[in-house]
């Protein structure tokens, strides 16, 4: 049993649970109101009434219980059920996704499942959730917001420019090779910690928020910094030091450095 047929039958139970409460609170004015009105003959019949409901409650609640008790919540994780589901869900709704059980990337986010706890990761937060199609729309809607976040593709070109020419500039200090006026590719890592060089920094301002200004930044028509020089992203030599983006047509694009032409230097 997938967790949309388990959840089925558990809102059939929930409606039923839904609606004795709705009796009962009915019955409990009526009693309230016959014991306002000194009639002890209809306060005694709600009353009756209220015991009935009580017992049939209770008899709700077990079943309830039992139908929850026979979901195996760690079975449908350690199968593979849970992360086939999920995949589907992913493409159903439209959400970019790749990895293989247990982790997984929905860009901007890493996602674990923690069979054992029964709990997803993502990124560092903890998610209690066994309903794949929940989880997946949890993920789309926090994208969504991070979108409407107000973003300035000037003004993030204008940071990265400045963190890369203080990076050059120490890079063509350690290097008795390299001219004072050479324009070099830097790891787009290695700005990142410029960004953001203190831990507590880093823990504001991460890979995952980095990586998702990137690829608003590579979707924008910005091809100029405020100072006329060129940029361009392409992707390191080594996979490990790549990015993972998503392109304005939500295609997957791997960048892991960042090039400045000045402007008397022409692109190739």
């Amino acid at each position: 049993m997938n967790y949309e047929e388990f959840y089925s039958e558990l809102q059939v139970k929930e409606k039923s649970i839904k609606d004795i409460i709705s009796r009962q609170k009915s019955t409990y004015k009526s009693i309230s109101k016959n014991a306002a009105y000194g009639d002890l003959k209809s306060l005694a019949k709600y009353i009756a009434i209220m015991g009935i409901l009580i017992s049939d409650h209770e008899e709700y609640l077990c079943e309830l219980k039992e139908l929850v008790e026979s979901f195996n919540a760690r079975e449908y994780m350690h199968t593979g059920d849970f992360a086939k589901q999920m995949l589907s869900c992913c493409e159903i709704m439209e959400v970019d996704v790749i990895g293989d059980y247990p982790s997984y990337e929905i860009f901007p986010y890493k996602v674990r499942i923690d069979e054992e706890n029964q709990d997803i990761y993502i990124d560092r937060k903890k998610l209690p959730c066994s309903r794949p199609e929940y989880l997946v729309s949890y993920i789309k809607q926090n994208r969504e917001k991070l979108l409407k976040v107000g973003f300035s593709a000037s003004t993030f070109l204008s940071e990265v420019a400045y963190a890369y020419d203080n990076l050059s500039i120490i890079k063509r200090n350690e290097s008795e090779r390299m001219s004072k006026k050479q324009d070099i590719e830097i790891s787009l890592k290695e700005l990142h910690r410029f960004l953001a060089p203190m831990q507590r920094f880093r823990r504001e301002y991460d890979m995952k928020s980095f990586a998702f200004d990137l690829a608003r930044l590579y979707a924008s028509d910005i091809e100029f910094t405020e100072d006329g020089r060129q940029f361009k992203m392409g992707p390191a030599r080594t996979h490990k030091q790549n990015i993972r983006i998503l392109d304005k047509n939500g295609n997957e694009t791997w960048v892991g450095t960042i090039k400045f032409y000045s402007n008397n230097s022409t692109t190739t």
